[in-house]
């Protein structure tokens, strides 16, 4: 498979229809499939893999990193989206504790952005900066992109919790969390904690990683194609 450089031609070069049949070939499918597939595996289990003191070992953000160096911006936009529309149920159903239950039903609204737009942004991000910077160097490009989306992911988490502030400390006072001194203090010490820094980690180690093999191995197969 091409890099996400090569399958996502300038739009103003091909038209809308040539880049969507760029994206939609039989390989690119496949591989999207597969993506979709480990996506859902580790949103229902490698999301939930608890460490202690609140933190999770979350696996779920590398496909989405995976689609936007390999299919590019919009794969990775997509991705991200199916996560967000999981995530989404899962707070609605209560999965990811009853604080977010109790702000989805305060703030249905900003509560199913925030699950939405958070990965979608961060996958179609990622995509564009692995496609701008690949030019330049390959190796960069990676990193950067696979760092990118647990920054934007958490990023804009925060941003959708500060644009609730009423439901926050309502919230606060519900579940008995007014001991921390403000929204913004329980938002970072009681929500984010270290699982920013974990999904750092697990990003910046396995998504680089597994993206080597898989060029690797297309290489492998090409080769023998020949």
């Amino acid at each position: 498979m091409n890099d996400a450089a090569e399958n996502c031609a300038a739009p103003e070069k091909t038209g809308f229809r040539g880049y969507m049949k760029q994206q939609f070939t039989a390989k690119n499918v496949a591989y999207f499939g597969v993506l979709i597939a480990l996506e859902i595996v580790l949103q229902l289990w490698g999301s939930s893999i608890s460490i202690g003191g609140g933190a999770t070992l979350n696996f779920s953000l590398i496909p989405i990193v995976l689609g936007a160096m390999l299919l590019g911006p919009f794969a990775g936009g997509l991705l991200g989206l199916i996560s967000g529309v999981m995530i989404l149920v899962a707070v609605i159903q209560g999965l990811n504790g009853p604080v977010f239950l109790y702000l989805f039903n305060e703030q249905p609204a900003v509560i199913s952005l925030i699950c939405l737009l958070k990965t979608t942004v961060a996958g179609a991000v990622a995509g564009l900066l692995y496609m701008l910077i690949n030019k330049k160097n390959k190796h960069v490009a990676v990193f950067v992109a696979s760092l990118s989306v647990p920054v934007i992911n958490t990023g804009l988490f925060i941003l959708g919790c500060l644009c609730m502030p009423g439901a926050m400390q309502s919230a606060m006072l519900e579940f008995g969390l007014d001991t921390y001194s403000s929204v913004f203090s329980l938002i970072i010490f009681g929500f984010v904690t270290f699982n920013f820094f974990i999904e750092f980690a697990i990003n910046l180690i396995c998504a680089p990683g597994l993206y080597t093999v898989v060029r690797v191995v297309e290489k492998q197969i090409a080769a023998k194609a020949k």
